[in-house]
């Protein structure tokens, strides 16, 4: 199938746009990037932690679980409070903030970022870290093969 000089020309100068913007913008100043990225590791901490000091005054099931039970159900709060984050965050873009505006900005939607764009990125990636190392640390029994298969080639498992 034969592609149009147009077509390759347009891809390269949306990967050139792509590569700049990771560069002068993600990469700038690698203190944002990497501190939200702790900072969601320790704000999983916290919401693990909360979860389950929560759960053992007001849930009155939660001290029959068993221990891989517990920690299902604390990783699911963890989960929870995440997406509550990260739903307030896009929220907050997409009808507060003049990010995504057409009237303020020129060009694509997708190259646009923000400190605070930048920060839930991080925090959320911090996340992923946390959620896959439970996946990891207590597999099979967290996650089970569904989980890997997401993460890894069906013919590795």
């Amino acid at each position: 199938m034969a592609v149009s000089t147009e077509t390759v020309m347009a891809i390269k100068t949306y990967q050139n746009q792509a590569e700049a913007l990771v560069k002068n913008y993600l990469l700038a100043d690698p203190f944002i990037p990497y501190t939200s990225v702790l900072g969601g590791i320790f704000a999983c901490k916290v919401a693990y932690d909360l979860t389950q000091l929560i759960s053992t005054f007001y849930i009155k099931a939660y001290n029959g679980l068993t221990k891989i039970q517990r920690i299902e159900w604390n990783n699911r709060g963890m989960s929870t409070i995440h997406a509550i984050f990260i739903t307030a965050m896009s929220l907050y873009f997409v009808f507060w903030s003049d990010l995504f505006s057409d009237q303020r900005h020129t060009g694509l939607v997708t190259l646009r970022s923000s400190q605070l764009s930048i920060v839930g990125l991080g925090v959320s990636i911090g996340y992923f870290f946390v959620d896959f190392g439970m996946i990891f640390l207590y597999y099979p029994t967290l996650g089970g093969k569904e989980y890997v298969n997401l993460l890894l080639p069906s013919f590795v498992i």
